[in-house]
């Protein structure tokens, strides 16, 4: 036998050796705290936190009971539906006391010692502290409960194995609550919590490896959603997000209304603004954009895998670009791509635009979008659908033509690339 072959079946039996041993049993409980304030105050705070967190993100169907779950959550391994988290004590977690949700939050562990898939962010909610974990057990405990069944996972073997999680936990998952660093502030602490606790940032924002879990230990250097096929950029590179040239007051008007001068979100972000981060107070925004600002990010993800374009051809799609820009797109964004500020985004000097992914640009020319519906933006101005009316190559041209225009310098886009991101989900 090869070694290559003899290391890989000692993985394997490494893997089958760990799940067996697995106990099924969760860890020993930890003592609750001590709360302040009466029982509405703890719900009230409890409210917040689901908010910070996006619970109804993925807890709640479009048009739904709050909470009920039934959610799809597509992954590379099959599709997993979030549960109900009603108080309902027949499909929910009404039998559940604080401390088999502390164990779920903390440790990735159900109330009956099953192991939870990581799809539920428990590598970033054990940081939240107990107090926190409690006063958001009691909002759940408070909403109605919803009498519906939880739908069985559609996930491939060996996926579908759930013991076999031991392996991925010890090799990825530690668990621990966040503790302050006595060299920051009170603020930056704040923003370090929430970005990497409930805000759970970095479960999009960046990159994965070919079983999940997040790489590069954890940096929000930016990665590919699965399966969406959306980029969520790096927060801490100007050459993508530009936070770091960003006013932190920018920065809290992009999270709260989903627009700003320089920007908006659509997307998967926008989805973030409408059910979290609207709600969120203006001081843990500035604490989580002042957080995000300080980063440095180490190194630069590697360049994506693109089909080349030659010379020629980027001239040939540039020229046909600046003509379809100037009939279909010069209305809205200006002539000069200077958009209008908090209505039409500018496209001139948009780090969003000159990404090292063009899909996101893609997309939004392909599928249209809306910024979310929040108070500071009630009625948001949107972008219209023109995959029904420009073939794969006028496609490219125009996002090539953006890409390349008024302080724009990124790659050209080809007319395959256009091909792929058609048939995609739009959410």
């Amino acid at each position: 036998m090869r070694r290559s072959g003899t290391v890989a079946l000692v993985a394997v039996l490494a893997v089958v050796a760990a799940a067996a041993l697995w106990p099924g049993r969760r860890p020993p409980s930890v003592h609750a705290t001590t709360q302040t304030g009466s029982r509405s105050e703890q719900i009230a705070r409890g409210k917040y936190l689901a908010r910070a967190g996006d619970c109804a993100g993925c807890h709640t169907v479009a048009g739904g009971e709050p909470y009920a779950g039934g959610v799809a959550i597509p992954t590379p391994f099959g599709t997993l539906y979030a549960p109900n988290i009603t108080p309902d004590p027949r499909n929910g977690i009404g039998t559940w006391t604080a401390d088999d949700f502390w164990h779920a939050m903390h440790e990735g562990v159900s109330k009956d010692g099953t192991l939870l898939y990581p799809a539920f962010p428990y590598t970033n909610y054990t940081l939240v502290n107990r107090a926190d974990a409690d006063d958001l057990f009691a909002y759940l405990q408070s909403v109605d409960p919803v009498s519906k069944s939880n739908r069985t996972h559609e996930l491939a073997f060996p996926y579908n194995e759930r013991k076999l999680l031991v392996a991925w936990r010890a090799l990825y998952f530690k668990p621990g609550e966040f503790h302050d660093d006595p060299s920051q502030g009170t603020q930056w602490n704040r923003g370090a919590y929430l970005v990497g606790g409930l805000g759970h940032c970095n479960a999009c924002h960046s990159a994965r490896n070919m079983l999940g879990a997040v790489a590069d230990k954890g940096e929000i250097a930016g990665g590919l959603i699965p399966v969406q096929n959306w980029y969520a950029p790096s927060l801490t590179s100007n050459r993508e997000t530009g936070l770091g040239d960003w006013d932190v007051a920018e920065v809290v008007d992009l999270l709260k209304t989903g627009v700003s001068v320089r920007s908006a979100v659509f997307g998967p972000m926008a989805t973030v603004v409408y059910h979290s981060l609207q709600y969120l107070t203006d001081e843990d925004l500035a604490a989580m954009a002042g957080y995000l600002k300080s980063q440095v990010q180490t190194h630069e993800p590697p360049e994506p895998t693109q089909f080349a374009v030659t010379e020629k051809q980027n001239a040939a799609l540039r020229a046909k670009g600046a003509k379809l820009y100037e009939h279909r797109c010069a209305r809205c964004h200006q002539r000069r791509g200077e958009g209008v500020p908090r209505i039409y985004p500018p496209l001139a000097n948009n780090q969003a635009i000159a990404m090292r992914y063009p899909i996101n640009a893609i997309r939004i020319v392909v599928n249209g979008g809306f910024p979310p519906v929040t108070a500071g933006n009630p009625r948001p101005y949107g972008m219209p659908p023109f995959g029904q009316d420009l073939s794969d190559e006028e496609i490219a041209a125009v996002v090539s033509y953006i890409r390349q225009s008024w302080g724009n310098h990124a790659l050209a886009v080809s007319p395959p690339e256009v091909s792929g991101a058609r048939g995609v989900p739009v959410e």
